[in-house]
């Protein structure tokens, strides 16, 4: 195990009092009103036991840490807060179309991965699964605590999301790509500093051109949550690559890239504050990043709308 990993172990140990290393039920630490019968089941999982099979995902395959972020990520930020539809609520991804949205591609892998723990524990929701793995991958590789509770639903195919909520990497133009940005972003409930925040993500993985046609890690530790993706950008010197595939920056090595998307984050004056902040202060950023990512996650689920009478209670 990584010392990232053995970090993230006792920090979920400390969160839980030590409780879900023990093999308690999330009984333990999540009660839910006015839903007996949803209580029950949650009541039937050992989350304690999950985390520890996904532990042991990422401990046979550390770039399945940013595979399974990702998972997490594309599966909630389908979300449109005015017709309240999309969201981790559902894990939609399952069926098709939404499968095989461009922006999906690849992530037949995470969701296989996760496959074997489903059977394990068939009371959780996938949609719980899935969200769960990504905050965990996320303090496995190094990064904050993020908040995490059950209580997502799963849904069937006539849920699925229509193709085009997900960022696109490019739309043709310096403003036209500040603007769909801001567009995607908004639609969920985000600002700018929790849409930079959220892109710091990218220190982790890389691009694969099989998949988006973009090829090349962010960083030189690409499972290593750290503000990294931030130091390259300002620090980095970025050009257009030369090759036969989409527009794609990169720096004096070759080895490195970034997507117009992510040079769009130094290009916007508003979105760049926010890159320069965090480039100096990796605390500041981890803090910003695990609220937005907790929401991210939480956006359109039932069961935590503050508005309705069930009501949990974070680990």
């Amino acid at each position: 195990m990584s010392a990232a990993g053995a970090a993230a172990r006792s920090s979920w140990a400390t969160r839980v009092g030590g409780a879900a290393l023990a093999g308690a039920t999330i009984a333990s630490f999540v009660a839910y009103q006015s839903n007996t019968v949803f209580a029950e089941v949650v009541e039937q999982v050992d989350y304690g036991k999950v985390r520890g099979e996904i532990e042991k995902i990422l401990d046979d395959n550390d770039m399945m840490g940013p595979t399974l972020v990702r998972l997490a990520w594309h599966a909630s930020g389908t979300y449109d807060k005015e017709s309240k539809t999309g969201g981790s609520d559902g894990a939609t991804m399952r069926y098709r179309p939404e499968s095989d949205h461009e922006a999906n591609k690849g992530l037949n892998v995470a969701r296989n991965a996760l496959e074997p723990v489903k059977k394990k524990f068939p009371n959780m929701t996938y949609s719980d699964l899935w969200t769960l793995a990504g905050a965990f991958a996320i303090e496995y590789m190094g990064g904050p605590s993020i908040k995490w509770r059950p209580g997502r639903s799963d849904k069937d195919e006539t849920y699925v999301t229509p193709d085009g909520r997900l960022p696109d990497a490019d739309k043709g133009s310096l403003k036209g790509t500040i603007q769909h940005l801001r567009d995607i972003f908004y639609r969920q409930g985000f600002n700018d500093q929790e849409i930079v925040a959220l892109s710091g993500a990218h220190a982790l993985g890389r691009c694969y051109s099989s998949r988006s046609g973009y090829d090349g890690p962010w960083t030189r530790a690409p499972t290593t949550f750290s503000n990294e993706y931030f130091r390259e950008l300002l620090e980095n010197v970025w050009t257009l690559k030369r090759w036969d595939g989409p527009d794609q920056f990169e720096d004096p090595t070759g080895d490195l890239m970034m997507l117009p998307s992510d040079m769009a984050l130094i290009w916007d004056k508003d979105f760049r504050k926010w890159v320069e902040t965090y480039a100096k202060d990796e605390e500041r950023w981890f803090k910003d990043f695990s609220a937005a990512f907790t929401k991210l996650e939480e956006n359109g689920v039932a069961a935590f709308d503050k508005s309705g009478k069930k009501k949990g209670r974070f680990w």
